[in-house]
């Protein structure tokens, strides 16, 4: 059996315990992919109007390493 996964379309979010006290850092980080694309995935901790705790999050797409770039799309990628 191939130690190789497929992650298309999965996600993962970890504890941020970077995070200082009272900063705007996101509770959460990790990374996704959707579509062949991958994301860099943040996630708050918050409370609805009616006292609701639920996660807030926010995708990026992933950044080139070598030229900090957002990496683009490629036709290939696209799901459908």
């Amino acid at each position: 059996m191939s130690g190789e996964h497929d992650n298309t379309n999965r996600g993962v979010l970890f504890r941020n315990d970077r995070k200082a006290e009272g900063s705007k850092q996101p509770d959460y980080r990790g990374e996704g992919n959707y579509g062949g694309t991958d994301f860099e995935i943040a996630g708050w901790l918050r409370d609805s109007a009616r006292g609701t705790k639920f996660l807030s999050l926010s995708f990026q797409p992933k950044r080139d390493a070598a030229n900090q770039a957002p990496r683009k799309p490629q036709e290939e990628d696209v799901p459908f």
